[in-house]
């Protein structure tokens, strides 16, 4: 018995518990529950990203400190790489659920499958890119000798392998787009499981592996995540579940793969912006002592955890806007970008009031300095108000990408966090001191969420579907495929 077929069987045993994709209506009916179903198993997707992601530093903290030192500087290039990935990935997602929402089975198998092999495509170039620039690039970042060199050759393996990881990113796309999310939880659920077991064999060279040390972990990443898209390509091929791909159907169209890239571009744009900004953060609250310094990391941490329910919220506001555009259910999808921003603004500011009220034994949790905990605290304390905005903003956001509005999205992103945020930390840093950037957060929160909210009440998220004269994007019909 294959392995898809037994994830399969797997599968459907969870679906009984959650709710069977197949059985998810996202054009008619109720939102509430639809979007919850869809949103639940991408919460747990990620947590079992976030997980495996500990795995590895928790394992590569044990061989040695260069080496976890090597992987943290390894990191913006990993992430840079990703951003094309997470690009192509959301104008997958878009595209197959606009056609399953028009009830177009076939452009859904076309959109997939071409989707599938630009992905690959692109992924080789950069990775063999990646692994050429790894060490100048290194060098720019200030790694050590000794850092560089073990950095070096981890990049190389995650490079070589981008090709894997890339087509698993967009499988779980492809996925969502459709509307199955339960399937591609249970495959990185089995990914996660994979590498935590083989991280230590081949990094402490257990049993008949070699000591391979912080390269052991890349390819214990690679090839978790190679068997992860292999299975995830063999549950497309078959259709069994979810969307379904085809062969015949992988010859290189160049205008489709404009309009991908024309999709997927800005939301490249809008991951790498936010990472950016994160990295500049850190250089502006790096003015202040290594205590608030480590303050603002334990409330980086924080908001990661808190932000995941906003983060699944908007991945299936995007697939039910895609689906409901496709379906000419225009009045559906704005209900359902409206609701998902009332339950997240609920839900989120009412973390926010637990998080405002408890701030010193949260910070508490992961660290036991006081010197820490106080601004650690004061920072949660500025920013948890603003929680509630976040989910508004995450909310619409995810409505604009359904539509194919992708560069509306960016732009949003780019303007909360460039041009009101980063500024006013700077100037704040300055003139009033830490909570000058504290301030920056939530004034940036505030407006994000005020300009995505008056640009989809203006109508402007309706410019995002079908037509030629929003940004250049267009993602009506297409020539027939060839068919198998």
């Amino acid at each position: 018995m294959s392995v898809a077929t037994r994830l399969g069987g797997f599968r459907d045993r969870v679906g009984q518990l959650l709710k069977d994709p197949d059985e998810l209506d996202l054009t008619s009916g109720g939102i509430g529950w639809p979007l919850f179903y869809l949103s639940l198993p991408i919460v747990v997707t990620n947590l079992l990203q976030t997980a495996y992601n500990l795995a590895d530093t928790f394992w590569v903290g044990r061989f040695s400190t260069t080496a976890l030192t090597a992987i943290t500087f390894s990191f913006p290039l990993v992430f840079l790489m990703f951003a094309m990935a997470m690009g192509l990935a959301i104008a997958g997602s878009v595209l197959v659920a606009q056609n399953i929402g028009a009830d177009d089975e076939s452009q859904a198998q076309f959109a997939a499958s071409q989707t599938v092999v630009f992905s690959l495509t692109v992924s080789l170039g950069l990775g063999l890119a990646g692994y050429a620039v790894v060490e100048p690039v290194l060098g720019l970042l200030g790694a050590d000798a000794a850092v560089q060199v073990l950095a070096a050759d981890y990049m190389r393996v995650i490079a070589l392998g981008m090709p894997f990881m890339f087509g698993f990113a967009v499988f779980i796309s492809l996925m969502r787009g459709y509307g199955d999310t339960v399937t591609p939880m249970l495959v990185m659920l089995g990914s996660v499981v994979l590498n935590i077991a083989i991280d230590p064999f081949l990094i402490f060279g257990w049993g008949p592996f070699p000591q391979l040390g912080i390269t052991g972990a890349a390819i214990a990443t690679v090839f978790s995540r190679a068997l992860a898209m292999v299975v995830g390509l063999a549950i497309m091929f078959r259709g069994s579940y979810g969307v379904e791909i085809h062969l015949s159907q992988m010859r290189p169209d160049f205008a489709y793969w404009g309009k991908l890239l024309r999709i997927g571009v800005p939301g490249s744009v809008e991951v790498t912006g936010r990472a950016l900004s994160v990295t500049v953060m850190l250089f502006i609250v790096g003015q202040f002592a290594n205590e608030v310094v480590a303050g603002f990391g334990v409330v980086a941490r924080v908001n990661s955890i808190v932000f995941l329910p906003a983060i699944a919220v908007s991945q299936g506001v995007e697939t039910m806007t895609g689906q409901n555009v496709g379906a000419d259910r225009l009045d559906r999808a704005e209900r359902t970008n409206n609701f998902a921003a009332k339950i997240l603004f609920a839900v989120l500011a009412a973390m926010g009031v637990f998080a405002f009220l408890f701030a010193e034994s949260i910070i508490g949790v992961f660290t036991s300095d006081p010197k820490v905990i106080e601004p650690g605290a004061t920072f949660l304390r500025y920013a948890a108000p603003s929680f509630g905005f976040i989910g508004i903003m995450r909310a619409y956001i995810g409505g604009f990408r359904g539509t194919g509005g992708t560069l509306t999205a960016a732009a949003i992103t780019v303007v909360m966090l460039w041009v009101v945020r980063l500024p006013i930390a700077w100037f704040g840093a300055g003139s009033i001191g830490q909570e000058g950037v504290w301030a920056a957060f939530a004034v940036s929160n505030v407006v994000g969420a005020g300009l995505a909210w008056a640009w989809f009440r203006r109508g402007g998220w309706k410019r995002g579907d079908a037509t030629d004269d929003f940004f250049g994007v267009d993602v009506g019909p297409d020539p027939e495929p060839t068919d198998d």
